[in-house]
């Protein structure tokens, strides 16, 4: 227990502090975002403050790994989760720097969930309720797209969900507490505190990042949670689908904006204000009150994955999310729609 408190605790400071002097950093090297499109913000914010959250996580990680903390069967899958950790956050770094467009970073998503592959960190198995009430061995040509398809997607998720100040960091931490929960559970205390180091990342980062924001994660923080929250949710049995249910709103917000757009004849990756929580701002709720509803959301329905042991209730619950949050997307997009073609009508009347 005092182990795991300090994990949390070293995360924590290191990450606050890491997010202190990126924040600083950005702000002299010019690495800001200003107000305008869907940045609603007042001000000049460091684009860079991810690396806070980045640092936070991967020293302490660090520290775990260079003492043994884990199991031998472990020790391969951790260098890789930690590799691939680095490599995503340099990356996302440049990105912050350059602003790559839409191939570019997903050649760097594949390579990532390639360096997770190599290092077996793959989903090697599912239960299919109905079908297969027990765990069932996937080959590894469906493992392999499977995974790369887990790890792209999340980063993609986190990404997209980070739109609001907190909303991003504060889902991640709610979803690393529950796998920290989950792994203790099933008594695999070492494997605990990698997930604890990242929910203290993500809390110590929070000091800054929570609205009004003094730092953004930028990409080389997004591409870091979203790398970190696949990898770790595939180290042990059922965590996958504790990290579906604690992320099936945003998985479920991103999916439908992706179809929606490449519906409406534009790019699937093009950022709008399409997404659920700039719905919800739309509608004239605050930053806070959306941002704090959504934990509240992610954190009960990823506490279902702990209390709910039957693999069909667990899916029916994800279903049900899903389809509530699809339903939700449809109908404030149809009135979205209403409301500008009542506008356009109301100034084609006005006399010219």
């Amino acid at each position: 227990m005092l182990g795991q408190v300090v994990v949390f605790a070293a995360a924590f400071a290191v990450a606050a502090l890491g997010t202190y002097f990126a924040a600083r950093l950005g702000r002299r090297l010019g690495l800001v975002d200003v107000p305008g499109g869907r940045r609603t913000h007042t001000g000049a914010v460091p684009r860079i403050g991810g690396l806070g959250l980045f640092a936070g996580f991967f020293l302490t990680a660090l520290v775990l790994y260079l003492s043994g903390t884990f199991r031998p069967e472990h020790r391969l899958p951790l260098s890789g989760i930690l590799f691939g950790t680095a490599f995503v956050a340099l990356f996302g770094l440049a990105d912050d720097r350059f602003e790559f467009k839409a191939a570019p970073q997903f050649a760097a998503q594949f390579i990532a969930a390639a360096i997770a592959i190599a290092t077996t960190v793959y989903i090697q198995q599912v239960t299919l309720p109905l079908i297969y009430p027990q765990p069932f061995p996937f080959p590894w040509y469906v493992t392999y797209p499977l995974t790369v398809l887990w790890v792209v997607g999340m980063m993609n998720t986190v990404n997209f969900l980070d739109g609001l100040d907190g909303l991003a960091a504060g889902v991640g931490a709610i979803a690393a507490a529950l796998f920290a929960v989950h792994s203790i559970r099933l008594q695999q205390y070492e494997v605990a505190l990698y997930s604890l180091a990242l929910t203290g990342a993500c809390l110590g980062f929070l000091l800054f990042n929570f609205h009004p924001a003094r730092a953004f994660l930028g990409s080389a923080g997004a591409m870091t949670l979203g790398y970190t929250l696949a990898t770790l949710s595939i180290l042990a049995p059922a965590r996958v689908a504790t990290a579906l249910l604690v992320m099936a709103i945003p998985i479920a917000d991103t999916g439908f904006q992706m179809f929606d757009r490449w519906r409406r004849g534009e790019s699937p990756t093009h950022g709008d204000r399409g997404h659920l929580h700039y719905r919800l701002m739309d509608l004239g709720l605050s930053q806070r009150q959306i941002v704090v509803g959504y934990w509240t959301f992610c954190g009960v329905f990823g506490a279902l994955a702990l209390f709910i042991s039957a693999p069909l209730y667990k899916l029916i619950a994800i279903g049900a999310l899903v389809l509530i949050v699809a339903g939700l997307l449809a109908l404030l997009s149809r009135r979205q729609r209403r409301l500008a073609a009542d506008r356009a009508a109301a100034s084609n009347s006005l006399p010219h």
